[in-house]
């Protein structure tokens, strides 16, 4: 219970009745956040596969609008560039996480040779160019099991435990978002090289080569836009 300095001596009445308003704020802070968490989980968790992913950006939306209500109802509950930094860039690391899987350890399923033989004709070469010709299966473009690897085993984990300590407003979450976003940029410069250098792999025969792939590639420098915030916020609104 914190001390009230500003009561008169003696005002004992006075200091339980704020006591008691203030637990009840937080009650009710803490319910205002749960329920907003429970609409933005549920978003994220559909909108971090490729097929639903359009069916969870409603839930998603109802979960800021809830939260958003929350905050303009005086309650204290996490700001919401918070909210929308650590759940985005979640979903970007189910994203990334649930496609390499597929190659990496499903490649010979049925449904997954039809994606990515659909994608490799479409936007990158790199996945029919002799799939499923490796000992371990799925695209033999070069490189691509190396990165496969690395970031499925390693960078992708970090991401989503420092997103999810993040969201729950931790400090070692905050410090640890900054060295994910920054492996992002490794990554993109590292995989855009790749692209580059091969390109006669990647982007001979298929219908959208070049432009298509820059338009979804695009997409995943959004880690990149949380970094001048994670830079610049103030610490002190993270605990131990």
């Amino acid at each position: 219970m914190p001390t009230f300095s500003f009561l008169r001596r003696g005002d004992a009445s006075s200091g339980v009745a704020s006591g008691g308003a203030l637990d009840q704020h937080d009650a009710e802070s803490r319910d205002a956040q749960r329920r907003a968490d429970r609409w933005l989980i549920a978003g994220t968790a559909l909108m971090g596969t490729y097929v639903l992913g359009l069916a969870g950006l409603p839930l998603f939306l109802r979960g800021i609008w809830l939260q958003r209500r929350a905050q303009q109802a005086g309650l204290s509950v996490r700001p919401i560039l918070v909210t929308l930094l650590g759940y985005l860039i979640l979903i970007d690391a189910f994203l990334n996480s649930i496609g390499w899987v597929l190659d990496l350890f499903a490649s010979h399923t049925l449904v997954t040779r039809v994606f990515f033989a659909g994608w490799g004709n479409f936007f990158d070469g790199g996945y029919w160019w002799h799939y499923n010709e490796l000992w371990v299966g799925g695209s033999s473009a070069p490189g691509e099991k190396g990165w496969e690897v690395a970031l499925i085993l390693v960078v992708f984990p970090m991401r989503v435990a420092a997103a999810i300590a993040f969201l729950q407003m931790k400090r070692w979450g905050h410090q640890w978002l900054i060295v994910t976003c920054w492996f992002g940029v490794v990554i993109w410069v590292g995989y855009v090289a790749n692209m580059t250098v091969y390109a006669d792999v990647r982007f001979a025969g298929v219908v959208l080569p070049v432009i298509g792939w820059w338009l979804y590639d695009i997409f995943y420098i959004s880690p990149f836009l949380a970094i001048p915030y994670l830079h610049t916020v103030n610490r002190e609104i993270f605990s131990d």
